[in-house]
């Protein structure tokens, strides 16, 4: 009997001892691991995720490891994909577009949340008196180019256009929410909108005929959906002859003329310090800041402008 109780001391010495140990590890001597939910495969949220690796990798080298899932488009296995994240217990999740914050927001309330690519987080989590700061366990970067400039690049290439197209998917709320911010510019620019909204891939080509068949212009925001169709968009609207302004480089790049864009990849590098800033330093999530991408350019596609034998002003950047 004694030998028993003496061999549970012992093993009772032993687990405190290791507990003691892991306690009293500074934060650079410990490992994390972070999980990234990407909503889907496009140009924008792979060079974001790619700079988030990489700013996270050069905080911390090989003591992170990252468990990356791509939902392929599906809100449903964002929610699948951010539980399992918590099953594992992972030390932060990464939500790449808006329905992949929204899963790790109905998935935790505890796990450090940081968003990128998302256009407006008070809409994306539903908060009425926006502040700039969630006060809740998540925090991240924005997306969002300036939309007054967006709407005056319209008027500055297209000066007889008339009336001008925003398409988007109607399931976005962040698209939403970029249609509702630039129409007022566009309208006090003396031009008409119409807005022709698609649910998914499936009708994007149709909704498109639409757009061209009643617009002069048209824009799109940056929204994952069409991010993912642009040549069914860029097949149509060649054809029609209509030009199409874009939220963002990748969108562009595929169907657009020109574009005033940020850089995913820095916007994503800046939630990798973000993340860098709280695994290491104990950052308060709930009062970080919502931050924005740096800088702005306005940049064109050289093979749409020839095809539509548009000039572009020698202040735009031609996408490579």
């Amino acid at each position: 009997m004694k030998k028993l109780a003496s061999l549970i001391l012992a093993a009772a010495m032993l687990l405190a001892l290791c507990a003691c140990g892991t306690e009293n590890q500074s934060p650079a001597e410990k490992t994390y691991t972070v999980g990234i939910c990407q909503l889907v495969q496009h140009s924008a949220l792979d060079a974001a995720t790619e700079g988030f690796k990489a700013a996270l990798t050069e905080k911390l080298g090989d003591k992170v490891t990252f468990l990356y899932q791509n939902a392929s488009g599906d809100s449903a296995t964002c929610a699948t994909i951010c539980s399992q994240f918590v099953s594992e217990d992972v030390d932060l999740i990464m939500a790449n577009a808006t329905p992949a914050l929204q899963a790790a927001a109905a998935a935790t309330n505890i796990i450090p949340i940081l968003g990128t690519s998302i256009s407006d987080y008070g809409t994306a989590l539903g908060i009425d008196s926006w502040t700039g700061k969630t006060g809740t366990n998540i925090s991240g970067t924005s997306d969002l180019a300036p939309l007054d400039g967006q709407a005056a690049m319209i008027s500055e290439l297209f000066p007889d256009a008339k009336v001008v197209g925003i398409l988007f998917c109607s399931g976005e709320a962040n698209s939403r929410y970029q249609a509702d911010v630039i129409t007022p510019y566009l309208k006090a620019a003396g031009l008409e909108v119409k807005e022709f909204t698609f649910s998914d891939s499936n009708d994007i080509a149709a909704v498109t005929a639409s757009a061209c068949a009643d617009c002069d212009v048209i824009y799109i925001p940056t929204d994952n959906t069409a991010a993912s169709c642009t040549e069914a968009i860029n097949n149509v609207a060649l054809e029609a002859g209509v030009p199409i302004i874009t939220g963002d480089e990748g969108t562009c790049k595929g169907c657009g003329v020109a574009t005033l864009a940020i850089s995913y990849y820095d916007l994503g590098y800046t939630t990798g310090e973000m993340a860098a800033e709280v695994l290491l330093n104990g950052a308060n999530v709930p009062e970080m800041e919502i931050k924005f991408a740096p800088n702005v350019e306005k940049e064109y596609n050289a093979d749409v402008c020839a095809a539509l034998g548009i000039t572009i002003p020698a202040d735009y950047t031609a996408i490579a």
